[in-house]
């Protein structure tokens, strides 16, 4: 037994025992049929008898279930930074988060195309309890993040968390994908929590907790959507926390999510790769003494790199001139696309609902406001 079983996703050598395990079930014949609609069933057996890794299932099956999820619900992604990266490079890959399987998956289907090694990615236990669903996200090379646990708990599951992620980078040589923070970003305010980065550190056996995220190679990820598919969704959520109330999550929530997400309208899509945060940490050493205040400053640099990186749409300004009741960027839009994001706005939103209409125009005014912020701080 490996002290990460409890944890980690599957070896290579699990692989075929795994997928034999769900080929029968009926959300895996709905998603090979979404996926293969022309292959006969000569074709699919060939397809999958052939699958004996994780890189396997990724290049022979997944790569082309995000194709056809792209090419139904989005007008293509563009890239910038991918040109930067060590094909066998390991990095620790941190991103802002919108999605819960979309960021992750098509970072790495970029990943594939551009040659460079796909990511073990950090997914909340809470999304994959049924166990179809984590024997799915174990073949796709997911690694679970406990929720709901105890103070005690928390640390000893954050301790493991934290030598997983070394050991993958490490040992294995294996890039890894985590988000900045935990839950999706539900207000456009993209930003890193220092807990995510202590974590990250528990796993340190330096002196100087920053030369050990040196270490680690950390690049910061920008996605962004043109529209947020799962948008609406995101309001109750929003709404409690601006009437600073508790949110209770509906029963089959996440699975709605994931599938809105998934097949809901997205538009265009850009995702941008950062450089090494390297020189940044060495300027953290020197003017920060207590370990508190550097994780802090590191979160910042990530904050401030994400969201310069971070590319704006048209529904951004057209939000922002909206929110601000101005004609700011009007040259960023042309009048039909602010009346189809009024009009898209009117079908998601009560416009009688105030504090609804605010917060959903804030998710894409937000990004706008934040990269001002950060040209107009250089």
């Amino acid at each position: 037994m490996s002290k990460f079983d409890s944890i980690r996703h599957y070896h290579d050598s699990e692989v075929q025992e795994a997928l034999s395990s769900i080929l029968n079930h009926p959300m895996f014949k709905s998603l090979i049929a979404f996926t293969f609609p022309e292959k006969s069933e000569t074709e699919l057996k060939e397809i999958f008898s052939s699958i004996n890794s994780i890189d396997d299932f990724q290049s022979k099956f997944v790569y082309h279930s995000l194709q056809r999820v792209l090419a139904i619900s989005s007008e293509g992604v563009t890239t910038s930074g991918f040109e930067k990266l060590d094909p066998d490079g390991a990095y620790l890959y941190i991103s802002n988060h919108r999605d819960i399987l979309l960021d992750t998956s098509l970072l790495n289907v970029l990943l594939m195309e551009h040659g460079k090694k796909l990511t073990a990615s950090a997914i909340g236990d809470n999304l994959v309890k049924k166990s179809f669903v984590l024997a799915l996200a174990r073949l796709n090379r997911n690694f679970l993040v406990r929720r709901g646990l105890s103070p005690r708990e928390l640390l000893m599951s954050s301790k493991l968390m934290s030598e997983f992620i070394y050991h993958m980078l490490s040992d294995e040589k294996r890039p890894v994908w985590i988000a900045q923070r935990e839950g999706r970003t539900k207000d456009g305010n993209d930003a890193t929590n220092p807990g995510v980065l202590k974590m990250i550190g528990m796993a340190s056996d330096e002196k100087d907790v920053m030369d050990y995220f040196k270490k680690l190679k950390i690049v910061p990820v920008s996605i962004s959507y043109e529209y947020d598919p799962t948008d609406k969704l995101k309001m109750p959520q929003l709404l409690a926390q601006l009437k600073d109330e508790v949110y209770i999550k509906g029963k089959n929530e996440d699975f709605v999510n994931i599938m809105s997400g998934l097949l809901g309208q997205k538009k265009h899509i850009h995702i941008h790769i950062g450089d090494v945060i390297d020189s940044e940490i060495d300027v953290i050493k020197e003017e920060f003494d207590s370990s508190n205040k550097q994780v802090q400053a590191l979160a910042n640099v990530l904050d401030r790199e994400i969201i310069s990186n971070y590319k704006l749409w048209p529904t951004n300004y057209i939000a922002y001139d909206v929110v601000h009741k101005s004609n700011k960027f009007e040259n960023k839009y042309t009048e039909n696309e602010k009346q189809v994001f009024l009009k898209r706005l009117g079908l998601r939103v009560d416009k009688e609902n105030e504090p609804l209409l605010q917060g959903f125009l804030a998710m894409y005014s937000n990004p706008v406001v934040n990269k001002m912020k950060y040209e107009n701080e250089s």
